[in-house]
């Protein structure tokens, strides 16, 4: 029996003594309205202690103060009509009006064989379905390497957007590709001058990868470079050098595990002349004025602390002109909701973008949202890593990957909340022992492959399911936590979470290795193969799907051998 089972047996039992509750309420008395409770409503936890049973709900707590009724009175009524539920052993009362459900093994037991049945898609809701969702994440200036917080944001970004994904939504990935602006500017100076052997400019950037990357643009472009001058030179480098650099981002990243359906150019939104559009449009809303020479959007009328400017003095747009001609044309591509990840460097930002999209008439925090990351330090023998020579004075997603490899740089990043500063200990992940989190969960899956392997080899299938013979205690642990699954999902989803699935298939894969060390799938020397053999091999394979779907979820591989 599952939890969304359980809710809907429980709400109708639930609805017709809300009506008749009302009823009694209001002998006597002016008729009293029913209170409002929907299914929804009826919210299902799994107590701490597994010993108070399978699941518990608060509903008596909730409804008893609109039908002036003592909660455990009410407990009392629901529990006892309850226990006539096909699936449910017993439901008792605790506490001021606590409702704790035991299953029985057999309804329990009939999750293995739904798992199984489901394969890839178990854990998929439709929290999301036919909502257009534009998920844009990383978006590193192409001057430099990728460092560690666009490492962090690209696997935490991505395992999102598999997540949004798993619950309907209509996900794009999109890359903001900062092509226009100072930074450019300051690139290109410095290819210039590794180019032409002058010292790195004063606000330029410094790192080996400069000069490779200026030897690169000499060996593309067609032509004599020594012809021409200064300013054409530098145009060269800068057109061809952030192409170069780009191509190497994109390059990095699809190492990683991380693709983008489309790179928008900010240079687009001013020469095609979206800035202006968008800003025209605030202007017919009555929210642009000028002042001083300058264009400002009037974001203190939306809860900013000060308005902004968006065209400065010189005429030149501030570059919030390019945040609004941006978030403007994500609305006119279709797209309902618009996720932006952001370094923590940017909290202060969030205000003004918030006034925006309220001057636009749309909500703040549905049609955008903004997730605000901490930084990650990468720590060696106790110490952080020293900076990267090639890279000038950052640590870069080469370094994680060289260090640990793909599947525990992406896990270890994804796995702790992104609002919270992170130290990762590469020594610790690159161990091949429990202590390291993904080696922990993948082992886990490991070792379903090997026990499925093996019961193939011991005459061993699945042609007999009984499920209401998984009754040892830790079958009963393991089917509680798998039955989670797919709101633990809609959690991660909901809130934007991505390490919720992270933490879960670690307490899946504790939950999974007890089981192994008490529960035998494979007879044990020339005993028959029975019934129960056959059925364990069903949770075997249902636990081992749930943590590959939940490792594919997070851009993590699930071996079959380690």
């Amino acid at each position: 029996m599952t939890p969304a089972e359980l809710s809907a047996a429980l709400y109708a039992l639930v609805a017709p003594i809300i009506v008749r509750r009302s009823g009694e309420a209001s002998e006597g008395s002016a008729q009293q309205k029913a209170p409002q409770f929907e299914e929804s409503d009826l919210v299902l936890e799994r107590p701490k202690n597994r010993e108070h049973g399978d699941w518990a709900s608060n509903v008596a707590m909730k409804l008893a103060k609109p039908l002036g009724m003592n909660p455990r009175e009410l407990a009392t009524e629901i529990a006892a009509a309850a226990s006539s539920i096909p699936g449910i052993a017993a439901a008792e009362v605790a506490g001021p009006g606590f409702i704790n459900f035991r299953v029985d093994a057999a309804a329990a037991g009939q999750l293995a064989k739904a798992i199984v049945d489901a394969g890839e898609a178990y854990g998929h809701g439709h929290l999301y379905d036919g909502i257009t969702i534009n998920l844009e994440f990383v978006s590193a200036n192409p001057t430099g390497p990728i460092h560690m917080g666009g490492v962090r944001w690209a696997a935490v970004g991505d395992s999102l957007a598999r997540i949004l994904a798993a619950e309907g939504g209509l996900v794009t990935r999109e890359y903001y590709f900062n092509d226009h602006g100072s930074q450019i500017d300051r690139f290109a100076r410095s290819l210039l001058a590794a180019y032409l052997g002058e010292p790195t400019p004063e606000d330029g950037y410094g790192g080996a990868y400069i000069a490779d990357i200026a030897a690169q643009v000499v060996a593309v472009y067609d032509g004599d470079l020594t012809s021409l001058g200064r300013d054409e030179q530098q145009e060269v480098f800068r057109s061809i050098g952030v192409n170069l650099m780009f191509d190497e981002i994109k390059q990095k990243l699809h190492g990683f595990g991380v693709d983008f359906d489309v790179y928008f150019h900010e240079d687009s939104l001013h020469t095609s002349g979206a800035v202006d559009k968008a800003i025209a449009q605030l202007r017919d809303k009555g929210h642009v004025f000028e002042q001083d020479g300058a264009t400002w959007l009037r974001t203190t009328d939306f809860g900013d602390d000060r308005d902004r400017v968006i065209i400065r003095s010189n005429g030149e747009p501030a570059y919030m002109a390019g945040d609004i001609g941006y978030y403007q044309n994500k609305r006119e591509r279709g797209f309902e909701q618009n996720i932006i990840m952001l370094g923590a460097d940017h909290h202060g930002y969030v205000g003004r973008m918030m006034a925006m999209t309220a001057a636009f008439g749309d909500t703040p925090n549905v049609n955008l949202q903004i997730l605000i990351g901490q930084m990650v330090n990468l720590l060696k023998d106790g110490q952080p890593v020293r900076m990267s020579k090639r890279n000038g004075n950052i640590v870069t997603l080469d370094d994680l990957v060289d260090a640990v490899g793909v599947d525990a740089g992406r896990y270890a990043l994804v796995r702790s909340s992104s609002d919270t500063s992170l130290d990762l200990d590469l020594d610790l992940l690159a161990k091949r022992s429990n202590d390291n989190p993904v080696y922990y969960v993948q082992y886990a899956h490991a070792r379903t492959a090997s026990v499925a392997r093996n019961a193939a080899a011991a005459g061993v299938d699945r042609s007999e399911f009984a499920p209401e013979l998984l009754t040892h205690e830790t079958e009963a642990a393991l089917l509680g936590a798998l039955q989670e699954y797919p709101r633990i999902i809609a959690q991660a989803a909901e809130l934007r979470q991505p390490h919720r699935v992270a933490r879960f298939i670690e307490e899946i894969a504790g939950l999974y290795h007890r089981w192994y060390d008490n529960c035998r799938v494979i007879p044990q020397g020339e005993a028959p193969v029975e019934t129960l053999h056959r059925t364990r091999l069903w949770l075997n394979d249902a636990t081992g799907q749930t943590i590959r779907n939940g490792l594919g979820l997070l851009g993590v591989s699930a071996p079959e051998r380690m």
